[in-house]
């Protein structure tokens, strides 16, 4: 009896302890970009936009700063070029310039990554290949090491009898 009753206490103490649904809190998260609040409601200043059978051109301005134009063509795709800026969160001013075609997307600014400059090496290289393709040298991509003669054929060095192997097995047609 002693057992029922102590099965039955940890019963309702277990049924007892159930957690609830506790719905989500929804916190307000300010946004780390201080100049977010004036972009949210900046004014357009001016709208221009033209579109008609030699191409497209439009243009745009608002009061925080920002500025787009474009104008293209229709010419094996369409070929673009234009630009936009804006002002950056430490209020610098970004100008990018583009192109875009066939070539894919071209951008140009000063806040841009550019290549590195070529190693002197494949510099000299390249002169080099420039200079033999001028003088009419031309390499067809065949080594001639010491085991080749001039046309590239293998030169046979032991003097052993040219032998054609074949495979161990018979082929059945």
């Amino acid at each position: 009896m002693k057992l029922i009753i102590l099965a039955a206490l940890i019963g309702v103490c277990a049924a007892g302890a159930l957690p609830a649904y506790v719905s989500p809190q929804y916190r307000y998260y300010p946004d780390g970009r201080p100049r977010a609040a004036l972009e949210r409601n900046a004014a357009i200043l001016r709208s221009d936009s033209e579109v008609n059978e030699q191409g497209y051109r439009y243009a745009y301005e608002t009061e925080n700063g920002i500025q787009a134009d474009e104008a293209g063509v229709e010419a094996n795709g369409i070929q673009a070029q234009g630009g936009y800026s804006y002002v950056g969160d430490n209020g610098q001013v970004y100008s990018v310039r583009y192109t875009a075609d066939s070539n894919g997307f071209q951008p140009q600014g000063a806040h841009l990554p550019t290549p590195p400059p070529i190693p002197a090496a494949i510099v000299r290289s390249l002169q080099e290949n420039a200079r033999a393709e001028a003088s009419g040298a031309y390499d067809d991509g065949n080594y001639r090491g010491k085991y080749t003669d001039a046309s590239g054929v293998v030169i046979n060095r032991y003097n052993y009898p040219y032998r054609r192997f074949f495979t161990p097995y018979k082929t059945y047609q």
